[in-house]
């Protein structure tokens, strides 16, 4: 079987990357806190305690490395690492109070995504050599406060889903030295939808909960090999179906104040991670020889499980118009060392993050965050099962620099 050693999420997790006064605790308190206009993502329902209109956008930057050791593999090449381009994830919301109890928004953010890209002599190339993948979301928002303790709000989510993905398979010997190469191509457009709830427990204390439901993909496409043997048929463009679902995940966070200048976050995301059991791309107008050559059904077993991450953190309000603060989370691998891909090499999650907001004057925030992000030690270890894909393993030590910036207008 030709395989593509594929997933379409980033680094096997969903992006946080949707606001920089939430980045800045780590994400911690975001279901709980309703900072800005970028709740609508964090919980819909804390539109309810933006008292004006806000405009907030912003952007993160990401530069990743991931740092390769000990790769043995069947096959000549390099193991280079460091294949991961430095990346852009913006965002943008709206929100404004419709009366004394109901508040509408809406968002723009990039909820999941991937970029990955080997250099070509990449001994693992057989299992993974270039991958783009990138889901963006629009999300119209109302939220309704049922009393002074409690607000509830969601709204539906309109999911575009793009994806690119390549392999080499090793056919030099049956080909003057050329590899072939498949590339699979899909997108679909789907719906989803958020929901939350928000407590207050009393005038120190409030309990969020948010629910991102799960949506599911029927990207279609296409999957082109070149450079196969012409004795064998096969190079061309055949027409792909790819069944996908992106998991739900509820995230649930307690914000504190312990006095007028503390406060405290702490936050757990329960993510069903488990809906990726497989990936498999079905081509249609394939020949005899083809469905042979295990074209047919392109894909393999993922194995996913489904996980728990946690975060705390903390601010500080420095003066009227400085608070900081600052992070920790925690959020765990969702594969075990045998089903762990080149594409997605990640081991268990750590971040730490520093943040700051700025406020000149009532109208207007600006928020800064800092996030140091590094995996424990993940091993890959991918075997030769169709007999085209040399064995390759390695260690992958990751890290990442994130540096982040929003700008919020009260009106």
């Amino acid at each position: 079987m030709i395989g593509t050693s594929t997933t379409a999420l980033a680094n096997g997790i969903t992006l946080n990357e949707q606001s920089t006064s939430s980045a800045g605790t780590a994400y911690a308190g975001r279901s709980s806190s309703a900072l800005d206009a970028s709740t609508i993502y964090g919980n819909p329902a804390g539109l309810t305690k933006l008292p004006r209109s806000e405009l907030s956008g912003g952007i993160s930057v990401l530069a990743i490395k991931d740092n390769i050791s000990d790769s043995q593999s069947n096959a000549t090449g390099t193991s280079k690492g460091n294949s991961v381009p430095l990346a852009a994830v913006p965002f943008a919301y709206f929100s404004a109070p419709l009366d004394d109890r109901f508040s509408a928004g809406l968002g723009l953010y990039v909820p999941f995504g991937l970029v990955n890209n080997y250099e070509s002599s990449f001994q693992g190339r057989y299992f993974g050599a270039y991958s783009k993948t990138e889901a963006i979301t629009l999300q119209p928002t109302l939220a309704y406060r049922v009393n002074d303790y409690v607000s509830i709000g969601g709204g539906p989510t309109l999911n575009r889903f793009d994806a690119k993905l390549q392999n080499n398979l090793a056919t030099g010997a049956l080909n003057n030295g050329k590899e072939t190469l498949v590339t699979i191509k899909g997108d679909d457009t789907a719906i989803g939808y958020n929901l939350g709830v928000l407590f207050d427990l009393n005038d120190a204390t409030r309990w969020g909960v948010t629910y991102h439901s799960k949506v599911s993909y029927h990207l279609k496409g296409q999957t082109e090999v070149a450079d196969a043997p012409a004795a064998l048929g096969l190079n061309g463009k055949y027409n792909a179906r790819i069944g996908l679902d992106t998991p739900e995940s509820m995230d649930t966070s307690i914000t504190h104040h312990f006095n007028d200048r503390w406060t405290g976050y702490l936050s757990t995301v329960w993510t069903r991670w488990s809906r990726l059991d497989k990936f498999e791309a079905i081509n249609s107008g394939v020949s005899a020889a083809g469905q042979s050559f295990g074209l047919g059904r392109v894909g393999e077993t993922l194995n996913w499980h489904d996980t728990w991450a946690g975060a705390i953190g903390a601010s500080y309000q420095l003066d009227r118009q400085w608070l900081l603060r600052a992070g920790y989370s925690y959020d765990p691998s969702t594969v075990q060392n045998a089903d762990r891909s080149v594409r997605i090499p990640v081991g268990n999650r750590n971040s730490i993050t520093l943040g700051a907001a700025f406020s000149p004057n009532a109208d207007m925030t600006i928020d800064v965050a800092y996030g140091y992000i590094w995996d424990s030690t993940a091993s890959v270890r991918q075997s030769n099962n169709s007999g085209l894909q040399p064995s390759y393993s390695a260690k992958y030590d990751n890290s990442a620099n994130e540096l982040s910036v929003q700008l919020t207008y009260r009106y």
